[in-house]
């Protein structure tokens, strides 16, 4: 009896053991599942803001190669002169800007075509003086206006090489630069290949120039800059250019110092004569002097006005002092032939150049 009750505990821990132990590779198997401390991630894809967000800042414009390929441009690209340059720039409505004087020529070697997606800029076959900025930009359009949209400008400096052309071809063949106090200066030598060597050089005294980088210094895409000008620097320059041991000099420059500061016109007015009989000639001339390269321009108001001609002028020139200053005189002359009742009155003059406008008058009276 006592043998088969110990039998019978014997049988029963083996059961619970076995239980236990699948229980505890259940528990097992399911830590083997679930890691402790890990969660399943939910993959978050980018809003459509902030996709264009991160579009925004790339360039829009590329450079179409051969068999289809395309380059996204960079801040410059060099270029041989005498093949055909593409670029094209996406958008449904796009803005360019390219060397100013392939619109003042109205260069039959441009061409541009505006597409569903993009715009096409077509230059051939190129040449030196084409080297310069080409941009590209979207235009914001409501209705028929358009503006262009400054976020998203496109530019790259573009040199096309030519061993024969070290510098950029120029129209002129002697420019004047003008000096300020206020504003650096730039003597526009530029080059069209970055890689040239360029030295700066005074003709009278003959001398070179002491280029520091810092009050003087040079840029490959403007010339030299000059960073503090003063009236010690008038005179005429030129350029050298070494590449390959050949040289290559610049047109010559003229470096004048300005006189007069920015502003509104300083105008003053002068009448041949203030008091006259009928039948005399009068004229009465407005004077402007101001900065050499800054046009003005000249409205007059005058009594009998569109009842009766009048004979109106206009004129420039520069004058230089003797310290090397320089001021551009501009004048306006009105003539009045064989006076009328009238004829007399005020007569009021209006100069106006960027900076704003300054009106001035003379009256002219009668003896009687």
């Amino acid at each position: 009896m006592k043998v088969w009750i110990l039998i019978s505990l014997i049988l029963l821990c083996e059961v619970l053991q076995n239980g236990l132990c699948q229980e505890k590779r259940k528990k097992d198997a399911g830590e083997n599942r679930i890691r402790p401390g890990t969660k399943r991630v939910k993959v978050r894809f980018p809003k459509v803001k902030e996709r264009e967000a991160g579009v925004k800042g790339q360039s829009i414009l590329t450079q179409v190669l051969d068999k289809g390929r395309f380059l996204r441009l960079l801040d410059s690209l060099t270029l041989s002169s005498g093949k055909s340059l593409e670029l094209r720039c996406k958008g449904s409505r796009i803005g360019w800007a390219y060397p100013t004087y392939l619109d003042t020529y109205k260069d039959s070697r441009l061409s541009i075509k505006q597409h569903d997606k993009y715009s096409q800029l077509i230059l051939t076959p190129s040449s030196a003086a084409d080297t310069g900025e080409f941009s590209c930009w979207p235009q914001l359009c409501d209705g028929t206006e358009c503006t262009k949209d400054p976020d998203r400008i496109s530019a790259t400096y573009i040199y096309f090489t030519d061993k024969d052309e070290l510098f950029v071809p120029s129209a002129l063949h002697f420019e004047i630069i003008y000096l300020r106090p206020d504003k650096p200066s730039i003597i526009p030598c530029r080059v069209t290949n970055p890689s040239t060597k360029v030295s700066l050089h005074r003709e009278v005294p003959p001398e070179e120039v002491l280029v520091d980088g810092v009050q003087i210094s040079y840029n490959p895409m403007k010339g030299f800059i000059l960073h503090q000008a003063s009236p010690e620097q008038k005179g005429v320059y030129y350029c050298k250019a070494v590449s390959r041991d050949t040289p290559q000099m610049s047109i010559k420059f003229q470096l004048l110092y300005v006189e007069v500061p920015s502003g509104p016109p300083f105008v003053t007015i002068e009448a041949s004569e203030t008091t006259v009989r009928g039948g005399d000639n009068i004229n009465v001339t407005c004077t402007v002097l101001g900065e050499p390269e800054v046009d003005v321009d000249f409205v007059w108001t005058f009594p009998g006005q569109d009842q009766r001609p009048v004979t109106i002028t206009e004129t420039w020139r520069l004058i230089h002092r003797g310290t090397g200053h320089t001021t551009r005189i501009s004048q306006s002359m009105i003539i009045v032939e064989d006076i009328e009742t009238i004829d007399f009155g005020n007569y009021i003059c209006t100069a106006k150049n960027l900076y704003g406008e300054t009106s001035v008058a003379a009256n002219i009276a009668s003896y009687f």
